[in-house]
């Protein structure tokens, strides 16, 4: 089996930020897994990354003699991964607007040295490529759907042995060892719901299919789970939470309403926080780039919040329509935020902002982290401090 190397776009890596800026595009949750994880299921195989410099003491680069340099946007299905398998050493899979999907070759290679000196392949077939943060939830539903089939094929789900949980469509649910749910309503007439080990979902919690719950997740009482929606590894949620994904280890545990929405990790809402999706004249939403330092039009009507990882909203915190916190972020206050935060800053719209003292951020994600029983390590530590210098100009106030 060739080594799989996922690769960040340049051009993708800067339209994915600020959720790139603490991880390779592949470490992208959409539907179940993340990307990393959908291509190491699919061919039973270890990955690794060519990313930032600053991120490869976390995220690792192998190579062998015989490597698939696999865009690290892509999802896999069986027809890429034909495609790929077919692929000779030294030559490149193309889509028909020229993007490179994959590159085999038998040594090095980066996407700063180009396809030129490579056989181009082209690809016929359609598919998912992540090319801005709310593709993320945009794909959701087809991603939960598509990773459900790869992880529950050939297996058998746990029973449902509490007499107090309903369930619609019960061929389309799977329960993983250890979860736990109680009096509650699961609908998956209009597409499967995963619940993932150890996971618990409490008293009167509702929920309507797609939906992916990673492990040790937890729904508080009474949350309302709308379609296409994920809950990471290690969160927690309540209130309404609408085609929105908390990538993992993050938390919206009260009222409040989430939707169209990406948060990253480490992340914390506030009782009552809240985040409008739609505009009242019902136009297109404008996002935040980082390419382009400006106000993009994302084309949808429906487009909610993007937080980067490490960041928290205070009780009571609005967000207006096409918002973006960047990483490392301590928003809170009256009134609806400003449509852009840049990352390590401390105040609200209100009350003004200043830059977030980076020791005190430092010591706040440790703590953050540490209380999960994980080690917020050196390599953890150095990426925030790189993000710090990398976001400084973004902070003026």
């Amino acid at each position: 089996m060739p080594a799989i190397i996922l690769f960040d776009d340049p051009v993708l890596r800067k339209q994915l930020l600020p959720l790139t800026y603490t991880r390779p595009v592949a470490g992208i949750r959409c539907g179940i897994d993340t990307i990393a994880e959908k291509w190491s299921r699919a061919l039973q195989s270890p990955v690794s990354f060519q990313t930032e410099n600053y991120l490869r003491p976390k995220f690792p680069l192998h190579i062998s003699q015989d490597n698939w340099y696999v865009n690290g946007g892509l999802c896999p299905d069986n027809q890429l991964i034909a495609a790929a398998q077919d692929l000779a050493i030294n030559t490149v899979l193309t889509s028909r607007n020229n993007e490179v999907l994959i590159v085999r070759t038998d040594g090095p290679w980066e996407p700063a040295l180009g396809v030129n000196e490579l056989t181009p392949v082209a690809y016929p077939g359609s598919f998912i490529l992540i090319r801005q943060v709310w593709d993320i939830f945009a794909f959701n539903a087809a991603q939960i759907k598509a990773d459900f089939e790869r992880i529950t094929s050939n297996r058998i789900s746990e029973p449902v042995t509490d007499p107090f949980t309903h369930i619609y469509n019960p061929a389309q649910v799977f329960i993983e060892k250890g979860a736990v749910l109680k009096a509650a309503i699961l609908n998956a007439e209009n597409g499967p719901i995963y619940i993932g080990k150890n996971a618990l979902v409490q008293e009167g919690s509702t929920i309507q299919g797609p939906f992916a719950m990673g492990e040790a997740s937890v729904l508080a009482q009474g949350t309302k789970i709308r379609p296409n929606t994920t809950v990471g590894p290690f969160c927690k949620a309540g209130g309404e939470v609408s085609n929105s994904i908390l990538f993992g280890y993050s938390n919206k545990g009260h009222d409040g309403y989430l939707g169209n929405s990406v948060l990253g990790e480490w992340c914390n809402l506030g009782a009552n926080t809240n985040n409008s999706n739609l505009k009242n004249d019902h136009s297109a939403v404008k996002l935040h780039s980082y390419a382009t330092n400006q106000l993009e039009n994302t084309g949808l009507q429906n487009c909610g919040l993007i937080m980067g990882d490490y960041s928290k909203a205070g009780i009571s915190t609005m967000f207006n329509t096409g918002t973006v916190v960047g990483v490392s972020v301590n928003v809170f206050g009256g009134g609806f935020q400003q449509k852009h935060v840049p990352s390590f800053s401390w105040g609200g719209t209100a009350e003004g902002f200043c830059e977030y003292r980076l020791q005190k951020a430092l010591a706040v994600a440790s703590d953050t982290v540490n209380r999960r029983n994980i080690t917020f390590e050196e390599k953890d530590e150095a990426i925030l401090k790189a993000v710090f210098d990398q976001t400084k100009n973004q902070r003026v106030f």
